[in-house]
């Protein structure tokens, strides 16, 4: 199942240091609720509702970077994960569909991509930062400022670009 895990820079670091992420670890993936929640607006494509978990994932990085102090870019990165080693968690009772727990350690080798905000964005991301905990209870005016993200793309890297992005992080 290919997973979506919200991350920082630093986290990346940690992640190429060790060569795994010890289990378990919270992800988004397209799952029976996403898309359902998804086609409730109309039929979406499997493009389309792994593009929902990946964003996602990247509001979980913004998370993330309220606690972290990497630079401020949104990191997700998408590993194909063994379907045994992830639980649904997406019921009724939490904050969002598609959300999913990988139940073990995910080695390096499941890394496919990394999606990462260019530098450019810094300034909305740090404005996001300040204002997700607020948009995830509700706030209009918090949800626009995370909202205005989506006018960053995030860009699309291999694995093995990944240690040339911690280095000019730091």
């Amino acid at each position: 199942m290919r997973v979506y895990l919200p991350a920082t820079l630093s986290l990346v670091a940690d992640f190429l240091r060790l060569g795994s992420l010890s289990g378990p670890v919270d992800a988004y993936a397209v799952t029976d609720a996403l898309r359902a929640w998804a086609d409730t607006s109309g039929p979406s494509d499997d493009e389309e509702l792994e593009l929902v978990a990946l964003s996602e994932a990247a509001r979980g990085s913004l998370r993330l970077l309220a606690a972290d102090a990497a630079r401020p870019q949104r990191v997700v990165l998408a590993a194909d994960v063994p379907d045994a080693r992830v639980r649904v968690s997406d019921g009724p009772d939490t904050a969002g569909p598609g959300q999913v727990v990988v139940t073990e350690a995910l080695p390096l080798t499941w890394l496919r991509a990394a999606h990462v905000d260019d530098p450019d964005a810094e300034p909305d991301v740090r404005r996001a930062v300040a204002a997700v905990l607020a948009a995830d209870a509700d706030d209009p005016a918090a949800e626009a400022v995370v909202a205005a993200l989506d006018a960053h793309e995030l860009a699309w890297h291999t694995p093995d670009e990944l240690p040339g992005l911690v280095a000019t992080s730091a």
